[in-house]
């Protein structure tokens, strides 16, 4: 396993020892779980995800290409409308 150095504010530092002491975790738990929660995710995980997907979608590969393609569109104006000021 990689260590990892981050810096912390002291407030921020206290409240996740005590949600480990809380939990009865270690504070790499804590933080493992945190990523897992917002999708952070390996390549191969990554990569396990989109061959089930694919395997389950009955999709050919240009319909998944239309698809992805439509739905990028779509997030990427919605993002675009929420930072634009009206």
């Amino acid at each position: 396993m990689n260590r990892l150095t981050i810096t912390l504010s002291e407030p921020r530092y206290r409240a996740l020892k005590q949600a480990s002491a809380a939990r009865g975790k270690t504070i790499t738990q804590i933080v493992d779980e945190s990523l897992e929660f917002y999708g952070i995710k390996s390549e191969d995980d990554a990569l396990a995800i989109l061959r089930r997907a694919r395997a389950n979608s009955g999709l050919s590969d240009a319909q998944a290409m239309k698809f992805a393609v439509r739905e990028t569109r779509a997030a990427r104006k919605a993002t675009w409308q929420r930072r634009t000021p009206r």
